[in-house]
């Protein structure tokens, strides 16, 4: 799933970073592509990996400085690689990011140092803040700030891991004390970094960055007072928030020192630009280390009365209005894929993955729900866990590898059941992207299981071309047109739908019996002893038995005497 992405666009040329989780493998990489802006051709790229942490279980971090870092590296090469190519790179004139949306930095303005790692999105530390902050709302409710904000409060959004990170590093609330912090998501810190630092730089970030982080008004397109003191957050460390196209600032090192930073989206709403998802009605699903099901629902936020979230799609001009999207979310797609890797060792690659679900075709009857990390839309439970069933003695890891897949495919059909319902008009073909879709027998699951026809670009990466399309269209900019009659024609391939619509409801009827094994199943953290180590009084039967049969031997010494 794409992470982080700068584009540099010129008059015929757009150069494009993206910091991600490799298609299926989810190496942590930072890759940045160069784009003839005329016809959204891709011609060059460079690629760098990037270290991630796991410092305890359900944690995931990343080095801010490494990232930056990163950034450097592939700018430079990429130069290197254009002036091979006989490009000069004059001809760029702008740089556009686009993100990973709710992962969490907090660094000093005096000094520019990162104060803690980046706390990725599906990093799962803050359960405790959020079912603290859950206990306080009226009825114990989860969507309690749903109205303003489109979201519910849950683990997955920026406002709760900057709560933690105000609670638990020292380091942080020193800052915020001495009004010496800044928070942002990882293309505020880029932006910040890119245009100066501590010497100037620019503090600020887009509209569908803001609208996930649980302080930002959807409605107001502004950070909200009122949710700001909800979360116990102050106004003055946020960032200035920007429409998606503007010029943000100049370019202050490098070999593309002066060049303006004109675009800035979050991935999703970046991949949905670039599927050229402009009308409403038009979707596009994202596979990469999740699933991002998002459709365009215009002008109007859509509140969703079944598990969706409601999301700045996009505000592309400062004088433009803003159009928004109904999001479906789920954590464990492509992540998938390495578990089976790295845990199971059954298989050594992603396409090994393919050809062992390819070589029979079924699963047999089993069924397996990813729910690592909890389960996110429609459901919203974190207290959900993986679980695969089904199981006979027949069983062996070609099924498992074809119920992996899947799973990804039943998880899409959940959330698109979900966007049916609440917009009333039932989408009649999936627009597709991502590292995943390069697996041909998912995107044929796909179609069997939605029943309609799946469309995928010959050009994958369509997150690149949203945010190259952002900053090439900005003001002051200009050599990337979003006029319709101008847009380029992409070609594409089409799956259709080869199985029955029977026995694609029979499928997926098992499939939501085997999520409702899934819920509920981590419900209290356990007792500890004095050692920090599980009591066996963390389990009330055995603790009532075991004080019983303590009971019962005493009353009978008592009674013979003894």
């Amino acid at each position: 799933i794409p992470l982080l992405s700068l584009m540099v666009l010129g008059p015929l040329f757009i150069l494009y970073a993206q910091l991600r989780y490799s298609n299926l493998n989810l190496l942590f990489s930072l890759i940045f592509q160069v784009f003839n802006s005329k016809t959204a051709e891709l011609l060059s790229h460079h690629q760098v990996e990037i270290k991630q942490s796991f410092p305890k279980e359900g944690w995931v971090e990343e080095d801010p400085k490494e990232i930056l870092q990163s950034v450097y590296e592939c700018m430079e090469r990429t130069c290197e690689k254009l002036m091979q190519l006989n490009i000069d790179i004059s001809n760029i004139k702008a740089i556009g990011v686009t993100n990973q949306r709710e992962t969490t930095l907090v660094w000093d303005k005096e000094t520019g140092e990162p104060l803690y790692n980046a706390i990725v999105w599906l990093d799962l530390r803050t359960q405790s803040t959020v079912e603290r902050l859950i206990n306080k709302t009226p009825g114990r409710n989860k969507n309690h700030l749903r109205h303003k904000t489109g979201l519910p409060i849950s683990t997955y959004f920026s406002a709760v891991k900057l709560r933690w990170l105000m609670d638990n590093v020292d380091e942080v609330h020193k800052a915020v004390v001495s009004h010496h912090a800044m928070f942002g998501t990882v293309d505020s810190w880029l932006i910040w970094c890119l245009t100066g630092g501590k010497s100037g730089g620019v503090h600020c970030t887009d509209v569908t960055n803001a609208s996930r982080t649980m302080l930002f008004n959807i409605h107001t397109m502004a950070w909200d007072p009122e949710l700001c003191k909800y979360f116990g957050i102050p106004m003055e460390i946020l960032p200035r928030v920007r429409s998606s196209s503007e010029i943000y600032g100049l370019m202050k090192s490098g070999a593309l020192s002066g060049i303006p930073i004109s675009g800035c989206l979050g991935d999703q709403s970046a991949a949905l630009v670039g599927q050229m998802c402009f009308q409403d009605g038009q979707a596009k699903n994202t596979y990469g280390t999740g699933c991002f099901l998002l459709r365009n629902t215009g002008s109007k936020p859509v509140m969703s009365d079944h598990g969706l979230l409601t999301t700045v799609a996009y505000k592309l001009g400062r004088d433009k209005p803003a159009c928004y999207a109904l999001e479906g979310s789920v954590a464990i797609a492509g992540a998938v894929v390495r578990w089976l890797q790295d845990n199971l060792g059954i298989i050594c690659s992603s396409e090994e993955l393919e050809k062992l679900a390819a070589s029979v075709g079924t699963s047999y009857g089993c069924y397996f729900v990813p729910a690592f990390s909890g389960l996110y839309a429609p459901y919203w439970e974190p207290s959900a866990r993986g679980i695969i069933c089904g199981l006979t003695q027949f069983t062996n890891k070609r099924h498992l590898a074809f119920a992996a897949l899947e799973a990804v495919c039943f998880q899409t059909r959940e959330i698109l059941d979900a966007m049916n319902q609440d917009s009333g008009i039932p989408l009649t073909q999936l627009q597709v992207d991502g590292g995943m879709t390069s697996n041909k027998l998912l995107m044929q699951l796909q179609a069997d299981i939605l029943c309609i026809p799946v469309v995928k670009p010959s050009m994958p990466e369509t997150t690149a071309l949203g945010a190259a399309m952002a900053a090439g269209a900005a003001e002051g900019v200009s050599v990337w047109s979003l006029n319709p009659e101008d847009l380029s024609d992409v070609t594409s391939e089409k799956f259709d739908p080869q199985i029955n619509p029977e026995e694609s409801e029979f499928r997926y009827a098992r499939w939501k019996k085997a999520v409702e094994k899934a819920m509920n199943w981590e419900t209290t953290q356990p007792a500890v002893n004095g050692n920090g180590e599980p009591s066996i009084f963390s389990s009330i039967p055995l603790g009532f038995y075991i004080i019983g049969s303590m009971l019962m031997l005493i009353g009978a010494k008592y009674i013979t005497g003894q």
